[in-house]
This record gives structure tokens, C-alpha cells and sequence, in this order.
């Protein structure tokens, strides 16, 4: 099917994908440009995902500090070369981040990362509150399991909401920002 050189820019100003990937995410949704963009998505998460095993060792030292000067958070963020270190998708990947340590103040980066004794004495207090409530013990652990996710989401930078965007985890917005660097 043949592309509308209109409808290929249109797509790239929308999504920042290069030309050529904008044309075959055009021709195969046979020119709808929602499911292009959406093609697009997927496919620089799914890119984004398999950069993330890669060598980094370029990036950004950035530091945001709060309008008050009283509240900032400074972050490295690593990528594979100087290039992408310059752009601008690039630098506000690293003030967004940021931005949001440090108003939400994580604990840790990732799950993994939160110590063993730490995760263990966090279930034991929620496995207390629940069996005040939880008379069978199949229950009492979903209780544990959901309240442990939530504490996770509450405590672990990649699994917190997005201050600029509730509906999306850290994790995400990063994965989707790679997607367009």
C-alpha cells in the first residue's frame, strides 16, 4: 500500500519515530494512524526492553532542585553513548526522574534491591494485621500479598506512580521514554 508522505510526517511529529519505521507501521495498519502510533509504542517498549541488557557507560549526572530550594534529588542515568546523553528527550528523561525522587522520596530503586530482612519483617507486620481480620489461612496471605504490593509501590522507584502521569509506573514512563530516545 502506498504511504501519504503527509500521513508519514504526521505520524513521526506524533510519535518522534524515524521515517522509515513510520512508513511500515503506516502500511501495515493500512495507513490508520492511532494503530500506527500504537504499533510504534509497542514496538520501541519492546526495543527499549531488549537495550536494557546493554553496556552503558555514557549518560548524564542531573540534579533538580525544588522551586523553594529547600527539596532536590540528583540522579546518574546511564545509556550507551554521548549522543543520546545530549538530546533533549534524553535530558528530560533525567529531570523527570529527578523531579520525581524527590518528591516522592523512594527507598529503593528496584524490588530486588530492597534488603531480604527488610521484605521479611515488612510481611510479618502486615501477616499481624491481618490475622486480627483473616480467619482462614489462604486469605491471610492474599492479604499480605496485596498489602507487600502496595508497600512495594509505595517504597520502590520503579514501581511508584508517576507524579507527572498517576496511571503509569516509573517503570513504564522510563520504558516509553527509551522507546523515543
Amino acid at each position: 500500500m502506498a504511504v501519504d508522505a503527509k500521513l508519514v510526517a504526521q505520524l513521526r511529529e506524533m510519535t518522534g519515530a524515524g521515517m522509515m519505521d513510520a512508513k511500515k507501521a503506516l502500511e501495515e495498519t493500512s495507513g490508520d494512524l492511532n494503530a500506527a502510533a500504537e504499533a510504534l509504542r509497542k514496538k520501541g517498549i519492546a526495543k527499549a526492553a531488549g537495550k536494557a541488557a546493554r553496556e552503558t557507560k555514557e549518560g548524564l549526572v542531573h540534579a533538580y532542585q525544588h522551586s523553594n530550594g529547600k527539596l532536590g534529588a540528583m540522579v546518574e542515568v546511564l545509556c550507551e553513548t554521548d549522543f543520546v546523553a545530549r538530546t533533549e528527550n534524553f535530558k528530560e528523561l533525567c529531570n523527570d526522574l529527578a523531579l520525581h525522587i524527590s518528591a516522592a522520596d523512594p527507598l529503593y530503586v528496584k524490588r530486588e534491591s530492597v534488603p531480604e530482612e527488610v521484605v521479611q519483617k515488612q510481611k510479618e507486620l502486615f501477616r499481624e494485621e491481618a490475622a486480627a481480620t483473616a480467619k482462614l489461612p489462604e486469605i491471610l496471605e492474599k492479604i499480605v500479598s496485596g498489602k507487600m504490593d502496595k508497600w512495594f509501590s509505595e517504597v520502590v522507584l520503579m514501581e511508584q506512580a508517576f507524579i507527572k502521569d498517576e496511571d503509569k509506573t516509573i517503570d513504564e514512563f522510563v520504558k516509553e521514554k527509551v522507546a523515543t530516545i
